[in-house]
């Protein structure tokens, strides 16, 4: 197993690929990637024995923009006998002699994000059980995870009779099935949109750190707000908002008695004086740059600690934008003196736009 697979929204594979290809550089480690357009995953391949696993080691997933997953994969698995698909499967777990598979915690039988893979969902589902049966026969699947310890076996099949077969370290991967969280829509929320914030936060901060920073005690800004989406979230968390759009917010969330409306212009618009902002939030349609740049004179003036924000990417060179981007606000931040930690993610609920997570930790002065 000397390969990454790498999942992905489909139509993003080309940033992901450049993405990755350069992480592993960073780390001396060579290789190139396999992209097929709308496939939803990109499989690297690495030139050297065992450097595949040591990416999913080394590589820090959540400093990964466009990845979904990140998993170490054997060579495709073709021509698999439909009455024996299970044979071949486990013994490329038991002739893998780098990991301790009697670690492993789960197995997950997935497909790539898209409509033709997801034709393959329901054979995915009634194959993980006796494949399941099996590998605990063989001493997999026992072990009991302890702080993020062990992997998870994953097969991604890309058809019937083909698959991926690989793992991910849970210490270094996504939690979720396929890489997605399951996100229920509150039918009380104002739009759609508030899945994105709402998976932001799941995905940017624990669930200790959002009830220490994300409670009844602590404000937020919500630049463009209309109609409440984002809004809604941080009421939910019990924090009072400022909403600045021109719109109309929600009366639902009006009536909470935590929103207080703001008709301005979001990129002219200031907090109020002697009021301590904790968040920001923004999910306004502008050039990337433009919105970073807002972040930016944010940060840099001391307005607030702590943001989430959306760039709508560009049609082409998205992944350089991205890079750009982010340089801009580490160069703004650190001429600042202020130490921080920026966090990027295209998340499941975004489209043509990524998300980002600045804190602001210290000054250095």
């Amino acid at each position: 197993m000397n390969k990454l697979a790498l999942y992905c929204r489909p139509g993003f594979e080309k940033e992901l690929a450049a993405e990755i290809t350069e992480k592993a550089a960073d780390l001396g480690i060579y290789g190139f990637a396999r992209v097929v357009d709308n496939s939803g995953y990109v499989i690297f391949e690495c030139y050297q024995e065992n450097e595949a696993d040591r990416l999913a080691q080394e590589v820090q997933f959540k400093q990964l923009i466009f990845a979904r997953q990140l998993v170490v994969v054997s060579d495709l698995l073709q021509d698999l006998a439909t009455e024996d698909r299970i044979s071949p499967i486990v013994a490329q777990y038991q002739q893998n002699s780098l990991v301790d598979f009697k670690q492993s915690t789960e197995l997950w039988v997935e497909t790539a994000d898209t409509n033709e893979a997801k034709s393959l969902s329901t054979f995915c589902r009634k194959f993980t059980v006796p494949l399941r049966q099996q590998l605990r026969k063989c001493g997999l699947l026992n072990y009991r995870e302890i702080y993020g310890s062990g992997v998870t076996l994953h097969i991604l099949f890309i058809s019937n009779d083909s698959c991926y077969v690989g793992y991910s370290y849970n210490n270094n991967h996504a939690p979720h099935f396929m890489g997605i969280p399951r996100l229920k829509f509150p039918s009380d929320a104002p739009s759609r949109s508030t899945l994105k914030l709402e998976e932001a936060i799941l995905t940017f901060l624990s669930e200790k750190e959002e009830k220490q920073r994300m409670n009844s005690e602590t404000k937020a800004v919500d630049l463009g707000a209309c109609p409440g989406g984002w809004s809604y979230q941080l009421v939910k968390r019990g924090m009072f908002v400022y909403a600045v759009d021109h719109g109309k917010i929600a009366p639902s969330l009006m009536e909470t008695g935590r929103v207080d409306h703001y008709p301005e212009d979001g990129f002219k618009f200031q907090p109020p004086k002697r009021t301590k902002i904790d968040w920001l939030v923004c999910d306004m349609v502008e050039q990337p740059m433009r919105i970073t740049s807002l972040m930016s004179k944010w940060l840099t003036n001391g307005w607030c600690r702590e943001m989430i924000f959306n760039l709508k990417l560009p049609m082409k060179k998205r992944y350089q934008e991205v890079r750009l981007c982010q340089q801009k606000l580490h160069d703004d931040l650190s001429k600042a003196g202020l130490e921080f930690e920026i966090q990027a993610k295209h998340l499941y609920h975004d489209r043509e736009e990524i998300t980002l997570h600045v804190r602001i930790k210290s000054l250095n002065k």
